[in-house]
């Protein structure tokens, strides 16, 4: 979104059922391209067949046999379920599908207002959940868009089977709440709310351990994603938190920038070690007479400055320092010379 005349989509799929949905005989031919043991599908196939399933209610109603679904609450169905839509990917190279388990968002980026490779995207989405048995709730599906043109133009809605698709200007993605405006004051506000609400009679001791174990997961959930780009206002509200649980515990708590700091450094080792993760590109290795340095565009926005990516190729490397041949780069050394 640096780029001139760009602004994104993102479509919030919601499914009727998903997990109720998947169909074994389906699923077993995926797992089968997919290079598994035959005898390994057929017993996944005799796993989610011939379930007697009954409701207990006072009395135990009749047993009803189910051929379709995965059981909810069972260990293996969201690995099931994430096999079964592996398939489900973008088709077009400005697009994206971000899938976790039953959670969906079709993500496009819009060049020059032309929306034909997002809207294509969401029609192809529609025929593969009908070929794969998944049904659209449009009611519960949400759509945000993301444009900080001067001159914005009016977007027309997306219309799933003759539906529109409700337009939201923020969305509780995976526990994080987006904005259209990319701020996270809706994010802070509600941990803090959250946190502040943890509160039990214990001993100092098990305070400490309840707030590492449980508070200090509320207030830095993904906070690789948003930390970077809160305003002071929201820093202080979320220390503020933490000031709090010190005085009540009497002891020293690790303030949220160290866990923050310490928390990008280590995922950023982990996509520098992982070829198949879809960030590793971005850390681009330099010349071999720069062993260890990485390339990375240069930020035209406060947004991409305090970035997850530049924080924390900076935090690996130690340095920054520009080329003398390409002043839009960043030199990162990653041995921290």
């Amino acid at each position: 979104m640096d780029k001139r005349n760009t602004y994104v989509r993102m479509l919030f799929i919601d499914y009727s059922s998903a997990f109720n949905t998947i169909v074994p005989s389906k699923l077993v031919i995926k797992l089968e391209t997919l290079g598994l043991d035959p005898a390994l599908c057929n017993w996944v196939l005799e796993f989610l067949t011939g379930r007697p399933q009954v409701v207990r209610l006072g009395n135990i109603s009749t047993p009803l046999i189910l051929n379709t679904g995965a059981p909810q609450g069972c260990v293996l169905s969201p690995l099931l379920y994430s096999l079964f839509t592996h398939d489900c990917v973008a088709t077009h190279a400005s697009n994206s599908i971000i899938k976790f388990v039953d959670d969906t968002t079709v993500v496009g980026l819009i060049t020059n207002n032309d929306e034909t490779a997002y809207r294509e995207e969401v029609s192809a989405l529609g025929v593969w959940c009908q070929e794969n048995n998944l049904t659209l709730n449009v009611n519960k599906t949400k759509e945000m868009i993301v444009d900080f043109r001067k001159q914005q133009r009016e977007h027309p809605p997306i219309h799933i089977d003759g539906t529109v698709v409700e337009r939201v200007v923020s969305f509780k993605f995976l526990s994080v709440h987006i904005t259209d405006k990319l701020n996270w004051s809706t994010h802070t506000d509600s941990i803090v709310k959250k946190a502040q609400q943890q509160k039990f009679g214990l001993s100092p001791k098990a305070l400490t351990k309840f707030y590492r174990c449980t508070i200090e997961s509320i207030l830095s959930g993904c906070i690789t994603a948003w930390y970077g780009n809160c305003s002071a206002h929201n820093r202080k509200a979320l220390q503020r938190v933490v000031r709090s649980a010190q005085r009540t515990t009497g002891g020293k708590l690790p303030a949220l920038q160290d866990s923050c700091t310490t928390r990008c450094h280590r995922k950023a080792i982990k996509i520098i070690k992982d070829n198949n993760h879809p960030s590793h590109c971005l850390f681009t290795p330099l010349s071999s007479r720069r062993q260890g340095q990485y390339r990375c565009i240069k930020a035209g926005t406060e947004r991409l400055k305090n970035s997850f990516y530049l924080k924390a190729i900076r935090l690996l490397s130690g340095c920054c320092q520009h080329t003398d041949s390409t002043p839009a780069t960043l030199i990162m050394g990653m041995d921290g010379n």
